[in-house]
């Protein structure tokens, strides 16, 4: 009788998944309104096949930026100390100087003051995708989110 062999594939295939999994799009919301931040991730991931990483606090926000790849941001336009077309400036100034260059998803502005003349503004800038007054439907996030990031997929359910 032949020895019996045990074949470890377990960390193989654990690798292989984690690569497939990127299909997930990852989607960064900093807003200082966190009910409202934990309300929009729980609609994103719910509706659609997204990872996404909060943070109430736009320093942290920088720093998540800088660490991971990111497809879309959605940020809060009036926040103490940096607002998010501040914030997405400097994230864009980092990723422009970085080696190699890297892209700078879309930014979606959210603001509690719709009729913000610097807000309207920014929607000429570059990279900036879109703005959404609070309140919003959850509907109108999801149909600016299928916007700006081609691809991604409802969540199965």
């Amino acid at each position: 009788m032949a020895p019996s062999v045990k074949l470890e594939t377990k960390g193989l295939f654990g690798q292989a998944s984690s690569v497939l999994d990127r299909a997930e799009k990852m989607i960064l919301i900093v807003d200082d309104d966190v009910a409202l931040m934990r309300v929009t991730r729980e609609a994103l991931t719910s509706f659609l096949r997204c990872e996404v990483d909060t943070s109430p606090n736009p320093e942290y926000g920088f720093e998540l930026a800088l660490k991971k790849s990111y497809d879309l941001f959605i940020f809060d336009f009036s926040m103490p100390m940096i607002d998010g077309a501040m914030l997405f400036f400097l994230i864009g100034k980092v990723y422009e100087n970085s080696q190699p260059p890297r892209r700078l998803p879309p930014l979606i502005l959210v603001s509690g003051r719709g009729d913000e003349q610097r807000a309207q503004e920014l929607l000429h800038e570059a990279g900036v995708r879109g703005f959404l007054p609070k309140p919003f439907a959850i509907n109108r996030l999801l149909e600016k989110v299928k916007e700006c990031v081609p691809g991604i997929e409802a969540a199965k359910p």
